[in-house]
């Protein structure tokens, strides 16, 4: 993908990635809750794009993106402790719903050969 050459910090790179997975996102009906979710304090965790599907499902999405596929890609990235990360931040969000909705963990990655989606990444399980 041209973006991934043209920008030039990690910021953008990420921010850029971002930008390309919510408008995959959204194309596939997809609706935007919140962006950058960040939980207070330290060790806490960072939430990229918090979405919601059509029948009411909360999907909190970790977006990844690498240059290539040395070291197993993007989604070698999102490992055991980047998983907690995001529980944590997703409990602490989901602290001001009233009801809880259906929730699942989706990772979008971002890699030169285009945007893949992978749904149900992983959950919050016994953490």
């Amino acid at each position: 993908m041209e973006f991934l050459k043209k920008t030039q910090t990690t910021k953008s790179k990420g921010d850029a990635a971002e930008e390309v997975a919510l408008a995959y996102l959204q194309a596939q009906g997809l609706r935007l809750i919140q962006r950058n979710y960040r939980t207070p304090g330290r060790g806490g965790g960072e939430i990229d794009l918090i979405m919601q599907l059509p029948d009411g499902t909360v999907v909190f999405v970790e977006v990844r993106q690498r240059a290539s596929q040395r070291f197993g890609g993007a989604a070698a990235s999102v490992g055991a402790v980047k998983q907690r990360r995001l529980i944590f931040a997703a409990r602490q969000y989901l602290m001001r719903w009233r009801r809880l909705p259906p929730t699942r963990f989706d990772v979008v990655l971002v890699e030169t050969e285009g945007v893949q989606w992978l749904q149900a990444a992983f959950d919050a399980g016994g953490a």
